[in-house]
């Protein structure tokens, strides 16, 4: 820490226009005085080398010269830590404006919100929910509210990026032609009281996509672009052998005859036939009939199933699985190498000119007050030690390349002693420590999985035992209870000796704490009659889940699954985005097309006829209940979009909304399967590139199954000793008087002057991710390729813009490099 921090001047000025703005009004009054300095030129600003009357507002200039340093260093990193494209970076403090409006949570939340109302019309919209409908005046007045939102976003867009960035950024300026298209057809529908044919209703996730807090979908939408060239590849190999046996079928005439005309009479009931097959939603209906005139039949239908289903589907899955590995190793690289120099440019920003190899604590806390404005003063000081690992007097830029490892870590001072209840009398010492015996030592621990596992079988025997005439709510299960005092005592007992904090930071043990305490509401719902809290019961067997944690690979397995739950809900999001374009198609094109009785014509009449049977003296209704997989609103679209998705018997639908309408109806319903069979298969690749991942990373780190790590995550240990916590506490006072953030830095000195402590130990933990698990995969790969590889770009381009500022006739020599951050869009900033 330096004293003289005030004196020195920025490496590089940012958004000159202010600083010389600033600048020159001191220049001019040191005119007017006839003392004014001396003046040097930086990146285009005029600092000024005080003379004797403007010291004073020269310490000024610069203190706003390096506030604004922080600010935009911190966007920097704001914009490697969500991946954003540096050319959208703020060049002027108009565009710094419009930029710290559109990045705030409530702008994310008016964007996401908006996104949302769009879609929801479709509910109250023709064809609507009948309990929904709104007239057309209400949803047409509500969609052009918030379409005249989302102009106001991308206005202040526009604002921020400029006209020529705002071109450039493809996703925007679909976003702006989609918004374009649907302000003209909400007019239209608002002019004329009436709605017309409305497709591009299923392009409003457009909207949703682009918030922020979909950034997970955008990812997704994009691993499945990068995944279709082999896709499409295999899938025509698919249609290839398809084409060959319809053609087979068609112009042999023994095939022909020999096969059911029903299903094979043209070239496109054929290829329609075979296209169901591959599904094996027809199979073996459509086998049967030919089967049943001659055995052999079966040889045609058992070489194409092997052919199309065993082989090339399977080989579709291989590929898209090996695309899939590829694309997420060079995703995770981008993203490595992105963050790499969003933390260079920042670097760049906070070293000064007098000291250009480091950064001081004082402009570290500068820039985490604008990149974490609600991180106390003691943890801003903390995560500056956590990075100064060399104990330097300041941070070097290879210390500084672990900011993003560091920022997220919660501080927590670590106890004097082992164990929280250390401090207490010895008697209730020794009590608290048998207890703390007793429940980590493996002779505890199999025995609560023996009582699992023999209430495992007992539920399954009570299960087994039940009449008809049992009531839950007139007995409860004297098992019930017994169980659930063992739980009981089993999670009082783990929380006595290990403390509330140890025992809640285990994955495991919230777990267990979870379901007991359902459990437990559960019996309270028996015993009292609660008949809609029943439910509760039902998560009972989860308890039986502990029994897995005995076995590594189950250990693995459970553990990628919990891992997997946050993807899989942005790939679900996906999945749905999906469902509302195709159910806003068929709404279109298909609302109210089948109903009962319909299709007589088609060979699934039977599925949609309803009709009186009398057996003896009673009549029966007899119903095929296939009409109701319709596209009457956008909730029975989904339903039937689901039923689709499956598979099973999907070609009734099909079938029966074809003969209603057009044989052209068929490509929506296989264009649906091909898309969904699509996302299913990135489903798959994700669930078993996770899966293989664990397994190698365990293979190679080899880590012990009582590894600290498996359930604290990322630990960070730092000492701080009394005379840094009052250097530090001093020079918070000086830069920044008057926060009440420095509350928690004096704390520290008082909570070493109550325990008589020279120094406190500090834990800074936070969970393990994916990246952190990638970067101890791909090590070796780190260091020795992927570092140098960038460094080498790098070096090219500083090199190149060097060539081209000595080349510029305006260029001014200078005593420093001069790098043009705000102009760098950076080989590996992906979006």
């Amino acid at each position: 820490m330096e004293s003289d921090d005030d004196d020195d001047v920025p490496l590089i000025l940012t958004w000159d226009d202010a600083n010389s703005g600033l600048l020159s009004e001191d220049a001019e009054r040191g005119d007017e005085n006839g003392e004014g300095g001396n003046y040097d030129t930086v990146n285009n600003a005029v600092i000024s080398t005080p003379g004797p009357q403007n010291h004073r507002s020269q310490n000024v200039s610069l203190r706003q010269s390096w506030e604004m340093n922080y600010q935009e260093a911190a966007i920097y990193l704001q914009e490697g830590e969500n991946n954003d494209k540096f050319f959208t970076h703020p060049r002027n403090p108009k565009a710094l404006a419009a930029y710290l409006f559109a990045h705030n949570h409530l702008f994310y939340m008016m964007e996401l919100l908006t996104g949302l109302l769009l879609m929801m019309l479709s509910l109250c919209e023709a064809p609507a929910v009948p309990s929904l409908r709104l007239d057309v005046y209400v949803h047409a007045t509500l969609e052009l509210l918030a379409l005249v939102m989302v102009a106001f976003e991308l206005c202040m867009k526009l604002r921020w990026l400029g006209f020529h960035t705002f071109i450039r950024h493809k996703r925007t300026m679909v976003k702006t032609c989609v918004l374009l298209l649907q302000f003209v057809e909400a007019i239209v529908v608002l002019v004329r009281q009436t709605s017309h044919v409305r497709v591009t209703r299923a392009l409003r996730p457009i909207f949703l996509v682009d918030c922020r807090y979909c950034g997970a979908v955008r990812r997704n939408l994009r691993q499945i672009f990068q995944s279709l060239p082999p896709f499409i590849d295999i899938l025509l190999l698919l249609l290839f052998f398809m084409v060959i046996f319809a053609i087979l079928v068609v112009r042999h005439r023994e095939i022909n005859r020999l096969l059911w005309p029903q299903y094979f009479s043209t070239l496109e009931n054929s290829l329609v036939s075979l296209f169901v097959l591959v599904t094996t939603a027809n199979f073996p209906d459509v086998m049967m009939p030919a089967y049943s005139k001659n055995r052999w039949s079966c040889v045609f239908f058992i070489v194409y199933l092997s052919i199309e289903l065993y082989f090339v589907m399977n080989l579709l899955l291989a590929v898209v699985f090996d695309t899939f590995n590829d694309v997420e190793k060079m995703k995770f690289k981008s993203l490595l190498l992105h963050k790499r120099s969003a933390i260079d440019h920042a670097f760049q920003l906070l070293v000064s000119r007098q000291r250009p190899m480091g950064v001081s604590l004082k402009q570290f806390d500068g820039l985490m007050r604008f990149y974490r404005p609600r991180m106390s003063a003691r943890d801003r000081f903390l995560t500056y030690k956590a990075l100064n690992t060399s104990g330097a007097p300041m941070l070097s830029l290879q210390d500084f390349y672990k900011f993003y490892e560091v920022t997220g870590l919660k501080w927590k001072a670590r106890r004097s002693g082992e164990h929280w209840f250390d401090d207490l009398p010895h008697t209730s010492f020794i009590i608290f420590k048998g207890i703390n015996l007793l429940v980590k030592s493996k002779a505890f621990q199999y025995a609560m999985y023996v009582v699992v596992a023999i209430n495992g079988v007992w539920i399954l025997v009570e299960t087994y035992t039940l009449n008809s005439g049992f009531s839950w709510s007139r007995f409860v299960p004297w098992s019930y209870i017994v169980f659930l005092t063992i739980y009981g005592v089993e999670v009082l007992l783990k929380i006595t000796g290990l403390g509330p904090m140890a025992y809640f930071s285990s994955g495991w043990n919230l777990f267990d704490f979870s379901v007991t305490v359902f459990a437990f509401l559960g019996l309270i719902a028996l015993a009292f009659d609660m008949e809609p809290f029943y439910f509760i019961v039902v998560l009972r067997p989860f308890q039986l889940l502990r029994l897995f944690k005995i076995k590594q690979r189950y250990r693995n397995v459970l553990d990628t699954m919990f891992e997997l739950f946050p993807r899989m809900a942005s790939l679900g999001l996906t999945l749905i985005i999906f469902y509302y374009s195709f159910a806003i198609v068929g709404m279109e094109f298909f609302a109210d097309v089948v109903y009962p009785n319909c299709c007589n014509t088609s060979t699934v009449a039977d599925s949609y006829r309803q009709i009186n049977v009398t057996y003896g003296n009673k009549t029966v209704l007899e119903e095929g209940y296939y009409y109701l997989n319709n596209f009457n609103n956008i909730l029975s679209s989904f339903v039937t979009l689901f039923e689709l998705t499956v598979v099973n018997n999907w070609y009734i639908t099909m079938e029966g909304v074809t003969s209603m309408t057009t044989h052209w109806s068929r490509l929506y319903f296989m264009t649906f399967y091909i898309v969904t069979m699509v996302v299913m298969t990135i489903i798959v690749a994700f669930i078993l590139d996770a899966f293989v991942f664990r397994m190698n990373y365990s293979r190679k780190n080899r880590e012990p199954v009582e590894n600290p790590e498996d359930e604290n995550g990322i630990v960070f240990e730092v000492e701080v000793s009394r005379d840094e916590a009052l250097t530090t506490l001093e020079l918070y006072k000086q830069t920044c008087p008057g926060l009440s953030s420095l509350n928690s830095l004096q704390g520290v000195l008082q909570t070493m002057d109550r325990g008589g402590h020279s120094s406190l130990v500090y834990l800074g933990r936070r969970s393990r991710t994916k990246s952190d698990l990638s970067m101890k995969m791909y090590e070796e790969e780190i260091q020795q390729e992927w570092y140098t590889e960038y460094s080498r770009e790098n070096l090219a381009e500083q090199a190149q813009r060097l060539e081209q500022h000595l080349d510029s006739p305006a260029s001014l020599p200078s005593s420093f490099p001069e790098p043009q951050l705000n102009s760098q869009t950076g080989p590996h900033s992906v979006n």
